[in-house]
């Protein structure tokens, strides 16, 4: 699957932006009908970072978020700027 159809933004609340700082967390919107292996698969070859873990829910407006826990060599705050939230 394109992860252009998979990913649909990243998201840059404040929750989400301390999240990032704390945890080493990146939350997106993704594919309602995207699975945890294809959210990894897309952001890995996206971004080139390497993720430890994916956990997804469903917002109560019907859309789905991905937290993404990155590996501790790829600081999120630096994916974050290369997309250009920070």
């Amino acid at each position: 699957m394109d992860p252009y159809k998979i990913i649909m933004h990243p998201l840059a609340t404040e929750k989400a932006v301390r999240i990032m700082e704390t945890e080493n967390k990146l939350v997106f919107i993704v594919s309602p009908d995207s699975t945890k292996a294809q959210i990894r698969k897309a952001i890995e070859d996206e971004f080139k970072v390497k993720i430890i873990k994916v956990n997804t829910l469903f917002t109560p407006d019907g859309k789905k978020k991905a937290y993404v826990k990155l590996s501790m060599e790829t600081p999120a705050i630096d994916v974050a700027t290369k997309l250009g939230i920070m």
